[in-house]
């Protein structure tokens, strides 16, 4: 058991409290852990809205815009499983706080920048904070509670508050681009991120490993450099299409590189990833499930996007606030899912959600070209689809979570966040690659609302295709938990 996990086991045995109940230490730990993680989730769709007007601002050309959303997705992705890693090795606690002092500072200069190039490199920096802050906050929520209730009631309040920090992020962003400056997009994480830095070291009591092992470094440096070139082939195939050369280049060579990276785990003394951990039944399908879960409903919102603004003709700060339908639907879900678990079983609850998100996905099919009777099928359809998805994705975390000892902890939640982090980057390109076959390469709205429609089908497909997984590969799998 962690340092953290018999602290806190340590304090409720000495208070006499039910362990089935948060203490007042715990949750502090607790609201820590969830402001840094719900701060992370609002910086991951904040700019997607202010990106015209940065562009303005700073002179960039209209095709390296993406570039702003890119550089972020390469270091978030390409370096968590990797900083996952060194968390076990060094202290999860000093990593998370410095991650999340890299993030702030990171903010402040994006916020001041006066260049593309350095703004680039805020992001970039901004991309690794996540990277380091996201896997190390996960391994100590799941290290200072227990597996069982008190865990699932953690992931699921922390899950509601991660889903709804991407939905507010969105909102946010178009308010302060409106209202004030696109700089407030990046200004607004400074004062949350050096509160969490001065308060945590005083809350959270550091969690590693007893027993350290070398870090796997021809392993770290394969799996980065395979992640980034999966991560840059998907960005630059959302760009230009899946048959660009830089899109067919940097998906090969990311295949290549993780081939070779699987076959270093085989004979380093010390991997990185032990490939018995990945053959456990519950953290291979379970982060399979992840991926799907992300990749389906961030690319839903892409989708829903297109269709209020280019069909409906919405604008995009009207557009964003639609989404808080969707936001409150993943808050739902959040606070339901734990108790879901308690009465049935994780299995179970990944069906259930599942289903509930693909009818919900399948019934936005009906959307057509007027506004009120298609808000008036959209709200309910979000908000349904946002309860499942966050069944989902509760149900997903501690599915790759549980049956693993504290000292794997650090590599599970690294997996965990490496598929969230894929599963975000991968959707939107794929989902934007269906749109633009299905109008062929017309930009009206009725062609929009055909290649929307087409991807929705799509994304609906995907949905199905988690539950299929989950029935046959995790039916009994995951025992009901106790109390």
């Amino acid at each position: 058991m962690s340092t953290t996990a018999t602290a806190t086991a340590g304090v409720t045995a000495r208070a006499g409290a039910d362990p089935q109940r948060l203490t007042g230490r715990s949750k502090l730990v607790l609201a820590v852990l969830l402001v840094a993680q719900f701060m992370l989730a609002v910086d991951f769709s904040i700019l997607n809205v202010a990106l015209p007007a940065i562009g303005d601002g700073l002179g960039f050309a209209l095709s390296d815009l993406q570039w702003i959303a890119t550089s972020f997705a390469l270091s978030a992705a390409g370096f968590t499983l990797f900083l996952g890693r060194v968390g076990d090795l060094v202290g999860r606690k000093r990593i998370f706080i410095g991650g999340i002092g890299l993030l702030g500072l990171a903010s402040l200069l994006g916020g001041l920048t006066t260049s593309p190039e350095v703004l680039l490199a805020a992001r970039v920096a901004q991309g690794l904070a996540t990277a380091a802050a996201t896997p190390a906050g996960l391994s100590l929520l799941t290290t200072s509670f227990a597996e069982g209730p008190l865990r699932q009631k953690a992931l699921g309040i922390n899950g509601a508050l991660m889903s709804a920090g991407f939905t507010t992020g969105a909102i946010l962003g178009g308010v302060l681009t409106d209202l004030l400056s696109w700089r407030w997009t990046f200004f607004v994480n400074v004062p949350v991120a050096l509160a969490v830095v001065l308060v945590a070291p005083a809350v959270i009591k550091e969690s590693r490993p007893a027993a350290r092992a070398g870090l796997d470094l021809p392993g770290a440096l394969t799996v980065t450099l395979g992640l980034l070139g999966l991560v840059y082939g998907m960005t630059q195939a959302g760009a230009y299409g899946w048959a660009h050369p830089h899109a067919l280049a940097g998906l090969a060579g990311g295949a290549l590189l993780l081939a070779a990276f699987v076959l270093i785990e085989r004979t380093v003394a010390a991997p990185l990833v032990p490939l018995g951990t990945l053959r456990r039944r519950n953290v291979a399908w379970g982060n399979v499930l992840g991926l799907l879960a992300f990749a389906t409903e961030t690319s839903l919102v892409y989708l829903l996007t297109l269709y209020l603004q280019k069909t409906l003709g919405f604008s995009a700060l009207a557009a964003g606030v639609s989404f808080g339908v969707l936001g409150a639907g993943t808050v739902v879900g959040g606070l339901v899912a734990p108790r879901l678990l308690a009465r049935t079983s994780t299995p179970a609850v990944l069906v259930g959600g599942g289903i509930v998100q693909a009818v919900s996905t399948a019934a936005l099919l009906f959307l057509g070209t007027t506004t009120g009777a298609s808000l008036a099928l959209l709200l309910p359809a979000t908000f349904l689809g946002g309860v499942g998805n966050m069944l989902v994705i509760v149900g997903f975390m501690v599915t790759a979570t549980s049956g693993l000892p504290d000292a794997e902890q650090g590599l599970a939640t690294g997996l965990a966040s490496m598929s969230q982090q894929v599963g975000i980057t991968m959707g939107t390109p794929v989902m934007s690659a269906v749109v633009t076959a299905g109008t062929a390469g017309a930009a009206t709205a009725s062609a929009v609302h055909r290649g929307v429609t087409t991807a929705i089908a799509v994304n609906a497909a995907l949905v199905l295709l988690g539950v299929a997984a989950a029935a046959l590969f995790l039916r009994g799998r995951t025992a009901r938990p106790s109390g």
